[in-house]
């Protein structure tokens, strides 16, 4: 849903606003609120940036984040998961990880809402390609399918449940089939 503000704010003044939930992201000059996340979605970006993180962290390869604010390219964004290049982490000098985020991931991952536009969702995905970012996933839990862009290709549709879904080179260790992330939405066993 766009929000139509009473005035045109620029970039600046959009990141002086107080953060809301559900949160609002900046998209061509105008304020775009973000679906509140549901049940399936939140289950899949939970499990997805554990396991991404347990292939990358421990070895300083990259960090996966959720619900991250990413401000670049004119645009303020907040993928599902960011994923980001150990040595483009932005650090504050006593060594913590900085709060803002004024680049592109190098992987970004969304995970499409039942509410949520198709078309907008891709539109941010290939926004960061423009900006830099290696790889793009756009995850459709209800449709189960993956749409995998990049930037020197042509999209990739996944459906077959035995395929293994392509990653970035740097995290070429990274396994991950659709059976396996269709299975994270059934309900644990008790």
């Amino acid at each position: 849903m766009v929000q139509a503000p009473s005035k045109i704010i620029t970039l600046e003044e959009f990141l002086e606003l107080p953060e809301t939930k559900p949160a609002r992201e900046f998209i061509d000059g105008k304020i775009v609120r973000k679906p509140m996340p549901q049940g399936q979605h939140s289950r899949v970006q939970q499990k997805l940036t554990t396991t991404i993180n347990a292939v990358t962290e421990d070895s300083q390869i990259a960090l996966a984040l959720p619900e991250l604010r990413c401000t670049f390219g004119g645009r303020s964004l907040i993928p599902d998961i960011a994923v980001f290049i150990w040595d483009r982490l932005p650090i504050n000098a006593d060594g913590t990880i900085a709060n803002r985020f004024n680049s592109h991931p190098d992987w970004v991952i969304e995970i499409l809402s039942p509410d949520q536009s198709v078309t907008r969702v891709t539109g941010n995905i290939l926004h960061c390609l423009n900006c830099g970012s290696q790889l793009g996933w756009l995850i459709d839990p209800k449709e189960k399918v993956v749409l995998v862009y990049a930037s020197d290709r042509q999209p990739s549709f996944f459906e077959a449940d035995n395929v293994s879904l392509p990653v970035p080179s740097f995290a070429s260790e990274l396994k991950l089939t659709l059976e396996q992330l269709w299975g994270w939405m059934n309900y644990p066993a008790s």
